[in-house]
């Protein structure tokens, strides 16, 4: 059985910065990618950060410059480095790792930046 488990969430001050962690415990049958999202309250979930197995990555434009994703196959972990996090950044943080057959995702880590 496959999960995922998120950590590194918190509270903040902005200008802050945060590490997130999400470790797959189980095995993932050819794993196409690997993601970050958030969904603030009343809002959409969206895309924050991901990346391909080639190393490629691709964030939101408006974490750009600020947040680097990562991951360390050894240790079957994706992280999410955050750095200069801003009010706005508030939300639930969730992984995904999409494999070949299936869509996982985490139970999500909160994320509260203060003004």
């Amino acid at each position: 059985q496959v999960q995922l488990a998120e950590s590194g969430g918190g509270l903040v001050q902005a200008g802050g910065s945060l590490r997130l962690s999400c470790t797959v415990s189980g095995t993932i049958f050819m794993i196409k990618g690997r993601g970050w999202y958030r969904q603030a309250p009343g809002k959409q979930r969206e895309l924050v950060a991901a990346i391909t197995n080639g190393g490629n990555t691709n964030y939101a434009d408006s974490v750009k410059g600020r947040f680097t994703i990562s991951r360390d196959n050894a240790k079957n972990t994706v992280y999410l480095q955050m750095n200069s996090l801003k009010p706005e950044d508030t939300a639930v943080y969730y992984c995904r790792i999409v494999g070949m057959t299936n869509d996982y995702w985490g139970q999500g880590t909160q994320v509260s930046v203060s003004s």
